[in-house]
Order: C-alpha cells, then structure tokens, then sequence
C-alpha cells in the first residue's frame, strides 16, 4: 500500500506510523528522517538543505520533494510506503501526485488521525523530558513520575522544552490548519481520505488504522 499520514502535532503519527508501517510490511519514510539521511551522507539536496537550515531559512519544497522522490525510488518501497509528514502543503501533494503519475502508481489511502484540539495541547504541553536522556519522558497527566519533577528511569530532572509550551503548541497548531490541513481537502476530492479518531490506547488507534485501511483497499 502507498499511504499518506496526516494529523495535526501530537496525534502520534510517529508512534502509528512505526507500527503500520510494520505490520503492512512498507517503510516508514518521515521527513525528519529524509533531512538527516541525506544531510549525514553529503547528497547534493542534503548540502542544499543544510545551507537553507544554517543560514536560519525554511528549506524550499522542490528541496523536500526531491529527497522524497529519491527515497520513494529506493528498492525497498517499490510495493508501498508509508509517507509521515510529507507533503505538507498543497504544492507537495500535487508535486507527489505528479510524481508518482510519472511511475504509473497512485496512492491508496490517505489517513487522517483526527484530535481534538485541546487534547493537542494537553498531551503536547502536559510533557516532561528528563535533562539527561531525551528518550526518558514523561507526562503531568497520563504518565506521572513517581516524585515531581524527577525522571522514574534514571533520577535525572524533568523539564518543559520551551516547544512544548502552550503559547507555541497553538502557534504550530495555527501553521498546521493553514498549511497542511487543506491537503485533506485535496485528497477528499480525490476519494482517498480516511479519517479515524486518534484517541485512546496506541495499540487501540492502531487496530481502528487498519481496518479502516483493509476496508478502503
């Protein structure tokens, strides 16, 4: 399957896109990802997105598109792939759609996790990272450590990113629904959207992903 995941920050779209990816046997290709690759191995759009990254500038979509093209080329997704956080406007979307015209394949699904907003905020800025490892994480209300203000893994101090916020979660949120949000549209208008809700248990929002992904194969 060729799937698009969207959703506004802190649906979880990293944590459901590992475990789809896993269980429809496609790669997980994220963005984030795409940036380190080729910034790590010197590609020419990794020197190009570098330069655009160091000089404090947002790197051009043709730059994105690129590095996602290569990476959709790659052996390992020619059956399917699972896109996470690309594309991020409507320019993206018609260039993927242009894009994968050219190799004679369509995308299957695009799936929508659906969140309310205030719970957005709640699980964004209710986080806590401990100060000596930033996988250690917890959360003031659904993953309480058992002293305030200390990580339960190695003792160390649990603080808020300045990211993590209020005031600059509903900012990246404002981006979110101007920006990549209209994609939902343009894929509806293409019979593509799937849209499930994105509350509960992860294992939970995984099961209700793939059957509705199975029901819209």
């Amino acid at each position: 399957m060729r799937i698009v995941l969207v959703g506004p920050p802190g649906a979880g779209k990293g944590t459901q896109a590992a475990f789809l990816a896993k269980n429809l046997s496609i790669p997980h290709i994220s963005t984030g990802d795409l940036f380190r690759a080729n910034i790590s191995q010197q590609t020419e759009l990794g020197k190009l997105a570098k330069s655009y990254m160091d000089a404090g500038n947002l790197v051009p979509d043709e730059v994105t598109i690129g590095m996602a093209k290569d990476r959709m080329a790659q052996q390992d997704a020619v059956n399917g792939f699972l896109l996470d956080g690309f594309p991020r406007n409507v320019s993206q979307a018609e260039s993927l759609d242009e894009a994968l015209k050219v190799d004679g394949v369509k995308l299957d699904a695009v799936l929508d996790l659906e969140v309310p907003e205030d719970e957005v905020v709640k699980r964004i800025a209710g986080r806590r990272i401990c100060r000596n490892d930033s996988a250690h994480v917890s959360h003031v209300e659904y993953k309480q450590p058992k002293a305030e203000g200390v990580c339960d893994v190695c003792g160390g101090e649990l603080y808020q990113r300045g990211d993590d916020k209020e005031e600059t979660v509903r900012k990246r949120l404002e981006v979110y629904h101007r920006e990549t949000e209209p994609i939902i549209d343009h894929y509806r208008a293409q019979g593509l959207v799937v849209t499930i809700s994105a509350l509960g248990e992860v294992a939970d929002v995984t099961d209700r992903a793939m059957a509705a992904l199975q029901k819209s194969a």
